[in-house]
């Protein structure tokens, strides 16, 4: 798979993903004009977003409604080590749904592609060349 990044002024950079294109920039406060997610924010989402459809594949399997399902995701950050300490997902379901699937949820946002990478990262290669 190969995504197509493109400056395009200001703090705007674009991520081009076959029909699909992605928009990002940087807050005001960091010299943005706030027009869509910066990056971290789009990484940070990734990880809800990725765990969020484990959890209607799980549902949809089995005939679950998931559609009253949503995840508060929580992040602490350590100010002395400057990094994200624990990334907390909070998966709020629907009064009724049944107990003996509650551990099966969490086990399937377990099984978030994204967080699988980053339990495991791969090697970060970075070069440059001329066009």
């Amino acid at each position: 798979m190969t995504i197509k990044i493109t400056l395009d002024g200001g703090k705007v950079v674009t991520a081009h993903m076959g029909r699909h294109t992605i928009k990002t920039d940087q807050p005001i406060m960091g010299g943005g004009t706030d027009t869509a997610p910066a990056p971290y924010d789009l990484f940070l989402a990734s990880l809800g977003t990725c765990a969020g459809i484990y959890i209607q594949g799980f549902c949809e399997q089995r005939g679950l409604p998931y559609q009253d399902i949503s995840i508060d995701q929580t992040m602490v950050w350590d100010p002395i080590a400057r990094k994200m300490k624990q990334i907390r997902l909070d998966i709020n379901l629907p009064e009724g749904f049944p107990e003996k699937y509650k551990e099966s949820v969490i086990r399937a946002a377990e099984l978030c592609a994204v967080k699988k990478t980053i339990q495991d990262p791969p090697e970060f290669v970075v070069s440059a060349r001329e066009k």
